[in-house]
C-alpha cells in the first residue's frame, strides 16, 4: 500500500467516525430547544423529561465529536504537510473561526445542563438556542474550508505557492453556501430520521401502545406518550429537511457542472462528451477502454439536472488534460 492510499485511508476512517457525532451534535440542539420551548409553552412534565434526556445525549455525542475532530486536526498536519504548508494561510480564517464556535457551542452547553435551577427559564432556553446557533456556526465555517478546495478564490498562484492572499475572499468562495446548505440540511435528515427511528422501536415494544399519561418514574419502554412526542418532532424536523434538500442539492450540483466540470465527468462516468447527455445509474467505469459499462442510462437527464437544458452539451474527461489529477495529488501530498 502506497502512503497516499494509507493517508488517504485514515483519513476517510476519521471522517466517517467524526461526522456521525458532529452531525448529531448540530441537530440535536433543535429538538431540545422544541421541547423546552413546549414545556414552557404547556408547563407538562412529560416534555420537560424529554428535553433533559435528549440534553444528556447531546452532550455525550458533543464530547465523542470534539474529541475526534481534534484528530482530524493533527491529520490535516501530519499526513496532508504539503497541501497545509501551501493553503494554510489561505484557509485558516473559516478554522479558526471555528474554533470560536466550538467553544461558544462549549460554553452554552455548560450553561445549559447545570443552569436549570440557576437560571430564569427563557433565559436558560436562549442558551439553547445558543448551543444550536454556535454548533451551526461550527459546521458553516468548517464547510468553508472544503469548499475553497472545490472553489478557489482570495489568492493567485505563482509557482508552488499563494500570494496576494485574502482569507475573507477565500472564505466566502462560490461553494461555501451551496455545500454548508446542503450540508446542514442533510444533517438535520439524517438526525431527525434517526431519532424518529429510535423512539417508534421504543413504541413498537410498548405492550398495547396505551395513549394514556404514564407516570414519570415508570421505565421509559413504558412512556408512550413520551415517545409519541418525540417521534412527532423528529419527523417533522426530518421531513422538512428531506423536502428542502433536494433544491439545495440541485443548486449545488449545477454549481459542480459550472466550477468543476472534470469533477461532473469523473462522478457520471462520463468519459467521452455528450451533447445531450444521459444520466448513468450504476455500471462499472472502464478506464482503459474509456467507457461505463453496465450502466442504466436515462435520455437527456444529465444535461438537465448540470445546466437547465435537456440538450446541454456535458464535457467528458476526454475533454481535460490527462496528468490534472496526479499534479493535483501530487501537491497535495508532496512534503
Amino acid at each position: 500500500m502506497s502512503d497516499l492510499l494509507a493517508a488517504r485511508l485514515l483519513m476517510a476512517m476519521s471522517l466517517a467516525f467524526h461526522i456521525l457525532f458532529a452531525a448529531t451534535g448540530i441537530a440535536m440542539p433543535l429538538f431540545m430547544v422544541i421541547a423546552e420551548g413546549r414545556w414552557l409553552r404547556t408547563r407538562d412534565p412529560e416534555w420537560l423529561d424529554l428535553c433533559k434526556r435528549w440534553a444528556k445525549g447531546t452532550a455525550i455525542l458533543f464530547a465523542v465529536g470534539a474529541v475526534s475532530g481534534t484528530v482530524l486536526s493533527f491529520q490535516l498536519g501530519l499526513l496532508w504537510p504539503g497541501f497545509m504548508r501551501q493553503a494554510g494561510p489561505v484557509i485558516g480564517l473559516p478554522f479558526a473561526m471555528e474554533g470560536f464556535a466550538f467553544f461558544l457551542e462549549a460554553i452554552c452547553l455548560g450553561l445549559y445542563l447545570y443552569g436549570w435551577k440557576k437560571l430564569r427559564p427563557r433565559v436558560h432556553l436562549l442558551t439553547g438556542v445558543g448551543v444550536l446557533a454556535a454548533g451551526v456556526a461550527s459546521g458553516v465555517f468548517v464547510v468553508a474550508a472544503n469548499a475553497w478546495m472545490n472553489g478557489p478564490t482570495g489568492c493567485r498562484r505563482e509557482g508552488d505557492q499563494f500570494v496576494d492572499v485574502d482569507p475573507i475572499a477565500a472564505m466566502c468562495n462560490p461553494m461555501w453556501l451551496p455545500q454548508a446548505a446542503h450540508m446542514l440540511l442533510a444533517t438535520f435528515l439524517a438526525v431527525g430520521f434517526a431519532v424518529a427511528g429510535v423512539h417508534a422501536l421504543m413504541l413498537l415494544r410498548e405492550p398495547g401502545g396505551t395513549l394514556h399519561r404514564p407516570s414519570l418514574h415508570r421505565p421509559l419502554l413504558h412512556r408512550p406518550l413520551l415517545h409519541r412526542r418525540a417521534l412527532n418532532v423528529a419527523l417533522w424536523i426530518g421531513g422538512t429537511a428531506a423536502i428542502v434538500l433536494p433544491l439545495s442539492g440541485d443548486v449545488l450540483a449545477k454549481r459542480v457542472a459550472e466550477l468543476q466540470p472534470v469533477k461532473l465527468a469523473a462522478m457520471e462516468g462520463l468519459f467521452a462528451s455528450e451533447q445531450p447527455a444521459g444520466m448513468r445509474i450504476g455500471g462499472w467505469p472502464d478506464e482503459e477502454a474509456g467507457v461505463t459499462r453496465w450502466s442504466i442510462e436515462i435520455p437527456y437527464l444529465l444535461s438537465f439536472l448540470a445546466f437547465g437544458d435537456p440538450h446541454a452539451k456535458v464535457r467528458g474527461l476526454e475533454f481535460f488534460p490527462t496528468m490534472t489529477m496526479r499534479i493535483l495529488t501530487h501537491a497535495c501530498s508532496s512534503t
